[in-house]
């Protein structure tokens, strides 16, 4: 993918095996311009969302993110962007409807401050969730509140000055996990555990009340720039991560 100032150039006919994840990882700091072409690509519904941001920054970061996701799939399916629908799950999770969601094709997206990820499978769940690092929060009550009891001991073994990054690690593992499977902050944030190591590639330690739940997905820390973390998790273990950005990340095959 190739993005210019204020408009998007993707290669078309993009290809998604079965075996493949592909990461998209991109700067919406560099298409503050360009929002009324985008703007064409909404759907009503999007362009009301959009609408809703009061502030001229947020609205573009909005609009810039469903504009690409629409374009990718675009290409993807080999059709034009805006003739893609899309439904909603009870939990507000996003999919292709008829007669794309025969494609197989599912996706997730993610953005927080400057960057946007958004990741895509051929018939697998996926979830993705990036954050921008803050120094300013109370991380030790967040994690009370909702890190489970293994997740906490993990952090306060942490040394001080790296506890805001084992955070941040273990947060967004933690919401890219209740992305893919669908059920948002209505799963209890304590009911699973992640691992807060470093490059943990395996990430999924253990779910409750069903165990055997965690051998089904694989959780993995994803590059998202200076300043910001990453995580993506995906339904199995038999698939290779493809930074779509330039880099193609390890496989992930056991």
């Amino acid at each position: 993918m190739h993005i210019s100032r204020g408009d998007f150039q993707i290669d078309p006919g993009l290809a998604l095996p079965e075996d493949e994840v592909h990461l998209w990882r991109v700067d919406l700091e560099a298409l503050r311009e360009g929002e009324s072409r985008r703007q064409k690509l909404l759907s009503a519904d999007e362009a009301r969302r959009a609408g809703r941001f009061h502030s001229p920054l947020d609205r573009n970061r909005f609009a810039a993110s469903r504009a690409l996701l629409r374009l990718l799939l675009g290409s993807y399916l080999r059709t034009e962007p805006d003739r893609l629908s899309f439904s909603y799950s009870k939990k507000e999770k996003p999919s292709l409807a008829p007669p794309y969601s025969e494609s197989g094709i599912r996706f997730n997206i993610s953005h927080s401050g400057e960057v946007a990820l958004l990741a895509f499978t051929c018939r697998r769940d996926i979830g993705v969730d990036v954050e921008q690092l803050h120094r300013n929060i109370e991380i030790d009550s967040i994690a009370r509140r909702f890190f489970s009891l293994r997740e906490q001991q993990q952090l306060a073994a942490v040394r001080k000055e790296e506890q805001f990054d084992a955070f941040f690690r273990c947060w967004t593992r933690k919401e890219a996990y209740i992305k893919a499977t669908g059920e948002g902050l209505s799963l209890p944030l304590d009911q699973f555990d992640v691992s807060i190591a470093v490059g943990d590639a395996d990430a999924l330690i253990a779910t409750r009340p069903d165990a055997s739940e965690a051998a089904l997905w694989s959780i993995r820390d994803i590059p998202a720039g200076a300043g910001y973390v990453g995580a993506i998790c995906v339904r199995g273990r038999d698939w290779q991560l493809k930074d779509w950005t330039g880099e193609t990340l390890q496989n992930s095959r056991k």
